[in-house]
């Protein structure tokens, strides 16, 4: 049985879900096996434990971001404001909405797990 960690899910248009591993040209990979993946979401999960150093937007769709352990605070972009969004309980979990630059920051080690509409995502880092 895989482990969300090492194999990430892929759900299609057409609500088939097919089993991704988690190489270093997986979102490579996704784009051409997927068609840019477009109307595909993808189930995922990630361990950190520092920011992360990055901003990311999916335009999409919007994106659920769920809090396995430990503790993070994402940090939204909204008509030019920023809102902090503290996740420290297991389960708790928020909504990223569609078009909003977020990043996370922590100091623990935390574990994630996101449900993310992919297509068009885009990473920027910011100061």
């Amino acid at each position: 049985m895989p482990e969300l960690v090492d194999t990430f899910a892929v759900l299609t248009p057409t609500g088939s879900a097919y089993e991704e591993p988690v190489t270093d040209d997986l979102y490579r990979r996704l784009d051409k096996t997927y068609n840019g993946f477009a109307g595909c979401a993808l189930l995922s999960c990630h361990r950190f434990d520092r920011d992360w150093g990055v901003w990311e937007l999916h335009p999409a769709g919007d994106e659920i971001v769920l809090l396995l352990d430990g503790a993070v605070t994402l940090v939204l972009r909204e008509d030019g404001a920023e809102r902090e969004v503290h996740l420290a309980k297991p389960l708790a979990y928020t909504i990223v909405p569609r078009d909003t630059w977020h990043t996370a920051r922590t100091n623990v080690a935390t574990e994630m797990v996101f449900l993310t509409p992919g297509e068009g995502t885009r990473n920027e880092v910011f100061d």
